[in-house]
């Protein structure tokens, strides 16, 4: 009897505090048909394929493949460093740094809408084998490419809710 009384009050009051679902409607919701008019420009290297492909596949979930309103343009830093360093000068463990300077462009208008950045990092261990370590960081950097993709397209969305 508490529980389901605690369930009505939260119910009645969570629609008082604000909160929107930024997706309401779901693949044809304005937010999502928004996404879908976003067009990823291409950046250079493994990590832009990467990051490029992992935008594509979250800014058109929908499938709708609508004409281009929006241009993304998206510079990468990749950068690989050593962090431990045993007695014998090997190293013993690495971080992959993923940051991205990206802004949204209005194709119409050529207004920036948009201008920000975002990244993260991964710890990837040093092993004794090349070929292992080197899967290790080419891992890191697919992961990487998909969080850093997941960030900005929350960005993104959050942005493009505001437009008229």
């Amino acid at each position: 009897m508490r529980k389901t009384a605690l369930l009505v009050a939260a119910a009645l009051v969570l629609p008082g505090c604000g909160l929107q679902p930024l997706y309401g409607g779901g693949g044809s919701g304005y937010v999502a048909s928004s996404l879908a008019q976003v067009d990823v420009a291409p950046i250079p290297g493994r990590a832009g394929w990467l990051m490029r492909a992992a935008l594509r596949d979250r800014l058109n979930a929908a499938g709708t493949g609508a004409a281009a309103r929006y241009r993304l343009d998206v510079r990468l830093d990749d950068q690989l460093e050593s962090l431990g360093i045993l007695s014998d000068d090997t190293i013993s463990r690495e971080r992959r740094i993923l940051r991205a300077r990206y802004q949204l462009v209005d194709i119409a208008t050529g207004e920036i809408l948009l201008d920000a950045t975002t990244g993260s990092d991964a710890g990837i261990d040093v092993v004794s084998s090349d070929y292992a370590t080197i899967v290790a960081e080419q891992r890191a950097l697919e992961n990487l490419a998909e969080e850093v993709a997941e960030r900005m397209v929350t960005q993104l969305a959050l942005t493009l809710r505001q437009q008229p």
